[in-house]
């Protein structure tokens, strides 16, 4: 397994679109899946269908890979290093990296640019951390935000297959809570604590407070969008796609 690693770590950045042409394969055979007749009926539905069908996979496998990291190394978001810890961080800016190109290319740039805005401090932070391999470990405790990723796609793919009214939306919505406020908001606060309390010290500290207080305001406003769509929703709200999903 190590034997690989000085060879991504001398050229990272193919080393990256090599793992998102994995996500890519993923996408192509996920095609083959059943998808809901409402769905096939809407083209923007379509495609919403199958990039989430690659993020709920990407979600997935990153949850688990992100709490299997934290239990075969304590770590501290700056310093700590690991084989395990790099090849995660690499199989996962693919997947970015891919999702990227797959708003891009399918013309839905526009209507998703608060998603690329967010993929692009993401690859970038990620950049730094395979270049230097510094704050490798905070990018893992970064990924712990996909957890909550599961089940906001799960809550999305049910809006576009037009389940709102299922007894799954209705669990999966206080699950979608839960996640949000224990993985997302909690890990985003604690990286950016990190920063603040050690500021002085940290190399290109206010680059990454930057990226996380964007993030952090991003993640509010999703946050606040959850919270009216799903618990305080108005009688005249539609289904909104674009506002609705957070990769």
């Amino acid at each position: 397994m190590e034997a690989l690693l000085p060879v991504l770590k001398s050229h990272p950045g193919p080393s990256i679109l090599v793992c998102s042409l994995i996500f890519r394969v993923a996408h192509g055979l996920l095609q083959r899946l059943p998808v809901p007749k409402v769905v096939k009926q809407d083209a923007f539905r379509s495609w919403k269908w199958k990039n989430l069908s690659v993020s709920m996979v990407h979600s997935l496998l990153t949850g688990i890979w992100a709490l299997t990291c934290k239990t075969y190394q304590p770590y501290r978001p700056h310093t700590t290093y690991g084989v395990l810890f790099i090849y995660f961080i690499f199989l996962f800016s693919g997947y970015f990296v891919h999702d990227a190109g797959d708003i891009i290319l399918s013309g839905h740039a526009r209507g998703s640019w608060e998603f690329l805005l967010h993929h692009a401090l993401v690859i970038w932070c990620f950049l730094y951390a395979l270049y230097t391999q510094l704050y490798v470990a905070g990018a893992v405790i970064a990924l712990f935000v996909e957890i909550n990723s599961v089940t906001l796609h799960l809550r999305l793919m049910l809006k576009l297959a037009g389940a709102q009214s299922s007894s799954m939306y209705r669990i999966n919505k206080l699950a979608n809570l839960f996640t949000y406020v224990m993985f997302r908001l909690s890990t985003q606060f604690y990286l950016t604590w990190f920063i603040i309390h050690n500021y002085s010290w940290l190399d290109h500290g206010g680059y990454f407070l930057v990226s996380m207080m964007v993030m952090n305001i991003m993640i509010l406003i999703y946050f606040y969008r959850l919270l009216r769509a799903d618990f305080f929703p108005r009688p005249d709200m539609k289904l909104q796609p674009a506002a609705d999903s957070l990769n």
